[in-house]
C-alpha cells in the first residue's frame, strides 16, 4: 500500500493503519467502539461532512485580531461588524462556534524554533540562539495550541443539492469574515480529520497519518484513522479519553448582563480546554409572534391579579414585582426585535476541562467554575450526558445537548471570540522578534512574507534601536543564506559584522580602504541601458556636494547627465575593471564642457577629486563581496557622512542587482537614516531605491530615532507607507501622535511606547499590530558581541 504520493509508507504509518484494522476489528461485535460514538456518516475530500442523512456541513478556521488591546470607539466597531456578522443567519443554517486550546507536542515544538547546523564555524552560535528561543518559549503558554472556528450546517436531501449552498453560505462567512479584518481559509476533508483526531487524542499528541488512497485497500472508513483507543464513560460526572480525564459542562447564564472578557477568560487558562457555543437563529417572525403572545399571558396574569387586589380591598397598582419586571423586559426585547438590529437566538454554551489525573481535573473545573462565578453564571456538569456533551464538541454542526438559552444578537455577540493576536510562524526563515507582552509566546515573524518586506526600527536614544538590529542581524545570519550590508555611521556594528566573519569596510579622509561611487553593475536597471538609474544617483551626490538651498538647477542636472554617459562609454563597449570611471573622470568631463554652469559644478568637485576629501575619488580596493558587510563612515565628519551614506547606498544596490541573479536576498540596514533625508535629492534617491528593492530581492530596514524625519515631504512619507514591518520602541511625544494617526494605533496601545522600557514597545506586522518586550539574557556570548551600551562594552 502507498500513499497517493507514489512514495512507500514508512514504519510508523504502517503501524498506524494496523493499529486502525485492530481498532476495527473487535472480537466482540456487541460491544460499542470508540468510532460508534463519533456522530458522522462520511466526510468527503472537498470537507463537507453528511452527519446525519439529511444534514451537511462544512467548517472554517478563523484568526484572532486584537480585541482586548483596542480603544473603545474600535472596540465599538469590531462588536458591531460581529452583530452584523451574527445576524447573517438564518434560521435554515445552523453554526457552532468552537475554540480548541490542545497541548502542543513539546517536542515538536521546540524542533520548530531550532535552528539547523551547518558546515561552518558558527554552530555554537546558532544553539546558543535556539537555546534562548527555547527559554523564551518555556516562560509562555506556547504549549497550548490554540485554534478558532465556525462550523455551519444545512438540512438537504442530497449531497448534490446541499454543495451549491454550503458553498454560498461560506462565500458569504468568508466576506464577512474579511470585512472584521479576520483572516479565515476553509478545511478540506483531511483537515477536518486531522482536527478531529487532534481533539479525540488529547492524551497524547500522534501525528495524523492518512490519505484517502488508504481506505479503499484497507476496507476502514475516516473514522478508524481519528478515533482514540478507547473512550470510557463509567461514571456520570466525567469521562475518559484514553489517559486523559475529561469533564463536559454547559454554562448556565444567569446574569442580566454579560461582560465581553468572559469567553476570552475560558480561554486565557493554562489548560487544555475546549469551549463550545452552538447557535441557531430563531425565525424572526416566529419569535416576534412568540414575545407577543408571552406579553398577552403576562398582561393577563396582571390583570389577574388586579381582580384579586380589588376583591381584598387594596391598591390595584400593588402587583408581584415578578410580573412587573417580566412583562418590562418582555416589552424592551420585542422592541428591540422590532426596531432594532436585533435577531433571537437559542445558545447552547459547552465547556470541556481535561486534565492527567481526577484530582488535576477538579482543579481545572473549579478554576473554570470561579470564571463563571465571577461573572453570575454557572458551570453545570452534564451528569450522565458527557458522551454527549463530548460528541456536541466535536466541529461537526451537531447539537446534542439542546440545553438552550434564548438571546437577542447583541446578547450571544458578547461572546466576542476574538482576544489577543498572535504571531507565530514556523517558516525556515522565521526571525525572533521578542515576546507578546499580552500572552507571554513567542513573536516569530518571516518579512518576505509581506507585501512588502521594506522594514523600519524607530525609536528615542536609549530604547535599544541598536541592539534589536544587531539580534535580528545575527538571527538573519544564523538561519538564513541572504547577504547583509550595513550602513554604519556611528560604528557600532563592527564587532558583531567581525565575530560573524565579515568585511567591516572603515571609509575616512586617513583610511586605505576606498570605495569608488562610480561602480556599476551591468544589471543595475531593469532598462536597456543601466545608465539612467546610476544617472540618478550621480545628480544626487552632485547636490550634496553642490549644496544650497534650491539644489542642483535643470542646466546643472542636464550637463551632469550628459558627462555621465560619455565618462561611462568605453566600459560600456568593453566592462573591464581598468575602464570603469571614478570621480576623478567626472571632474575632468565636466572641465571639457563650454557651459559656465560646468566650471561652477567642476569646482565644487574639486576638493572630493584634488583636495583634502579625495577619499573617493579611487577604484574599490576591499572585498565587497563577503556575505556580512558594515561600511564604517563614522569618521568621515558632518560634511562627508551624507555622500558617504549616499555612496554606500549605491553599493548595495549594485549588490542586490547582482545577487538577483543568483536568485539570492540581500538585506540592508541604514543606521541613522535620517541623514539621508534632509536633501531633497537624496531623500528622492533613497525612496526610489526603497520602492525598487522588494522586486530585487532586497529587504531594506531603516533605523532612526524621529518617525517625523520620515514624514518631512510627501515623497519621503513613500518610505513610511512602503514598509510593512515597523519595530517601534520607546517614541517621544511627538512621534507618538503621528504614528497613532498614521498606523491607526490606539490610545491604549500607545501606552506600550509612552515611557516604555529598553527592548519594549509595539511591532506593526502587515496590519497585526503587538506590543511586545525582548530582554535578551545577558550572559550569553551574543550579548556581549552586540551590546552597544558604554559601561559593557567598556568593561569588554
Amino acid at each position: 500500500m502507498a500513499l497517493s504520493t507514489g512514495r512507500k509508507l514508512t514504519r510508523a504509518e504502517r503501524k498506524q493503519i494496523e493499529a486502525a484494522i485492530a481498532r476495527a476489528n473487535r472480537s466482540n461485535k456487541k460491544q460499542k467502539s470508540a468510532q460508534d460514538s463519533i456522530p458522522f456518516q462520511r466526510m468527503f475530500p472537498d470537507g463537507i461532512c453528511r452527519v446525519t442523512d439529511h444534514y451537511y456541513s462544512k467548517t472554517i478556521q478563523f484568526q484572532d485580531i486584537n480585541y482586548q488591546l483596542n480603544q473603545n470607539e474600535d472596540k465599538t466597531a469590531i462588536f458591531d461588524g460581529w452583530c452584523d456578522f451574527l445576524n447573517y443567519f438564518d434560521s435554515s443554517v445552523n453554526f457552532q462556534l468552537s475554540f480548541v486550546n490542545l497541548a502542543a507536542n513539546k517536542e515538536s515544538y521546540m524542533d520548530s524554533i531550532a535552528i539547523p547546523q551547518q558546515e561552518d564555524a558558527f554552530n555554537a552560535l546558532r544553539e546558543e540562539y535556539t537555546s534562548m528561543l527555547q527559554n523564551q518559549l518555556a516562560r509562555g503558554n506556547n504549549g497550548l495550541i490554540k485554534t478558532k472556528y465556525i462550523t455551519f450546517g444545512i438540512e438537504s436531501d442530497t449531497l448534490k443539492d446541499a454543495k451549491p449552498r454550503l458553498e454560498r453560505v461560506e462565500t458569504d462567512i468568508l466576506n464577512n469574515f474579511k470585512r472584521l479584518g479576520v483572516s479565515a481559509e476553509t478545511l478540506n476533508g483531511h483537515d477536518r480529520l486531522r482536527l478531529m483526531h487532534d481533539m479525540l487524542h488529547i492524551d497524547e499528541q500522534k501525528p495524523f497519518l492518512f490519505s484517502w488512497d488508504w481506505l479503499a485497500p484497507s476496507g476502514l472508513s475516516v473514522k478508524d484513522f481519528i478515533a482514540p483507543d478507547s473512550f470510557e464513560f463509567a461514571t456520570g460526572e466525567s469521562f475518559s479519553i484514553g489517559g486523559k480525564r475529561c469533564r463536559a459542562c454547559f454554562l448556565q447564564i444567569l446574569a442580566p448582563e454579560l461582560s465581553d472578557r468572559i469567553l476570552s477568560d475560558f480561554l486565557d487558562m493554562e489548560s487544555s480546554i475546549i469551549v463550545t457555543m452552538h447557535i441557531q437563529s430563531v425565525d424572526q417572525v416566529k419569535a416576534i409572534k412568540t414575545i407577543k403572545r408571552k406579553i398577552t399571558d403576562l398582561d393577563k396574569m396582571k390583570i389577574e391579579e388586579q381582580k384579586k387586589a380589588v376583591r381584598s380591598g387594596y391598591d390595584m397598582d400593588i402587583i408581584p414585582s415578578d410580573l412587573a419586571t417580566y412583562g418590562s423586559e418582555a416589552k424592551k426585547l420585542l422592541q428591540d426585535l422590532q426596531s432594532r438590529n436585533e435577531r433571537m437566538f437559542l445558545l447552547t454554551f459547552l465547556v470541556i476541562n481535561t486534565a492527567d489525573t481526577k484530582p488535576q481535573l477538579r482543579i481545572n473545573w473549579l478554576q473554570a467554575s470561579s470564571i463563571a462565578q465571577k461573572y453570575n453564571c454557572a458551570l453545570t456538569k452534564l451528569d450522565f450526558r458527557q458522551e454527549e456533551g463530548m460528541m456536541s464538541s466535536l466541529p461537526l454542526g451537531l447539537n446534542q445537548i439542546e440545553i438552550q438559552r434564548g438571546l437577542t444578537t447583541s446578547s450571544v455577540a458578547i461572546f466576542v471570540p476574538f482576544t489577543t493576536q498572535e504571531l507565530f510562524q514556523t517558516g525556515k526563515e522565521a526571525l525572533y522578534c521578542g515576546i507578546n507582552a499580552l500572552s507571554n509566546n513567542l513573536i516569530m515573524v518571516d518579512r518576505k512574507l509581506l507585501k512588502n518586506p521594506n522594514g523600519l526600527i524607530l525609536g528615542t536614544p536609549g530604547s535599544g534601536k541598536s541592539f534589536s538590529a544587531k539580534r535580528e542581524i545575527a538571527n538573519v545570519f544564523l538561519v538564513t543564506n541572504d547577504d547583509i550590508i550595513i550602513c554604519d555611521p556611528e560604528a557600532e556594528y563592527g564587532l558583531l559584522v567581525e565575530h560573524l566573519g565579515g568585511q567591516v569596510i572603515k571609509i575616512s579622509p586617513t583610511s586605505t580602504d576606498y570605495i569608488n561611487p562610480m561602480d556599476l553593475n551591468l544589471n543595475y536597471s531593469e532598462d536597456e541601458n543601466p545608465l539612467s538609474l546610476k544617472s540618478d544617483f550621480v545628480l544626487s551626490l552632485c547636490e550634496l556636494i553642490v549644496g544650497g538651498k534650491e539644489g542642483l538647477q535643470p542646466v546643472e542636472k542636464t550637463i551632469i547627465d550628459r558627462c555621465v554617459r560619455l565618462i561611462y562609454r568605453n566600459y560600456l563597449n568593453d566592462p573591464r575593471p581598468e575602464n570603469m570611471p571614478i570621480l576623478q573622470d567626472l571632474y575632468d568631463e565636466l572641465r571639457r564642457q563650454d557651459e559656465k554652469e560646468a566650471n561652477y559644478l567642476a569646482t565644487a568637485l574639486e576638493i572630493y577629486v584634488t583636495g583634502s576629501l579625495n577619499v573617493f575619488n579611487h577604484r574599490t580596493n576591499v572585498d565587497i563581496k563577503s556575505r556580512v558587510v558594515a561600511y564604517d563612515i563614522k569618521e568621515l565628519g558632518k560634511q562627508l557622512k551624507k555622500i558617504g551614506m549616499l555612496i554606500v547606498q549605491d553599493q548595495v544596490w549594485n549588490r542586490v542587482t547582482v545577487n538577483r541573479e543568483a536568485h539570492k536576498s540581500t538585506r540592508y540596514y541604514i543606521d541613522e537614516m535620517h541623514l539621508l533625508l534632509r536633501e531633497e535629492q537624496t531623500a528622492a534617491y533613497t525612496v526610489e531605491i526603497w520602492k525598487r528593492f522588494r522586486k530585487w530581492g532586497g529587504v531594506p530596514t531603516g533605523i532612526t530615532q524621529n518617525v517625523k524625519d520620515l514624514l518631512s515631504s510627501r515623497e519621503v512619507e513613500n518610505i513610511f507607507e512602503n514598509s510593512d514591518y515597523i519595530y517601534m520602541l520607546n517614541q517621544a511625544a511627538g512621534d507618538r501622535q503621528i504614528l497613532s494617526k498614521q498606523l491607526n494605533i490606539s490610545t491604549h496601545q500607545l501606552s506600550y511606547v509612552t515611557h516604555s522600557g529598553e527592548g519594549e514597545g509595539l511591532l506593526f506586522y502587515g496590519n497585526i499590530i503587538l506590543p511586545f518586550t525582548d530582554h535578551f539574557p545577558r550572559d550569553t556570548e551574543l550579548y556581549r558581541i552586540m551590546t552597544t551600551k558604554p559601561q559593557e562594552v567598556a568593561e569588554q
